[in-house]
């Protein structure tokens, strides 16, 4: 991914915010939606709602504090 200049800085801030506000989900994981997120938002024209939006749909790419405990490959109850 090559993020535009000034996104660069929108994409950090998005990132740790989510790591601080999620702390049970890994760093590499936030990273990883934050930049899915930017990817899906990149070419969007009115640039204003970028950060939030990005924040927002990252936040639907994580898992839940749940499935974090659970860990990876584990099944939920049936």
């Amino acid at each position: 991914m090559t993020a535009e200049p000034e996104d660069v800085t929108v994409i950090h801030g998005v990132t740790e915010r989510l790591a601080e506000a999620h702390p049970h989900v890994d760093a590499d994981t936030v990273r990883r939606a934050v930049h899915t997120a930017y990817e899906e938002l990149r070419y969007a024209r009115v640039r204003t709602y970028l950060p939030v939006l990005m924040e927002r749909r990252a936040k639907d790419l994580l898992p839940s504090e749940d499935e974090s405990r659970q860990g990876p490959g584990a099944e939920g109850p049936r």
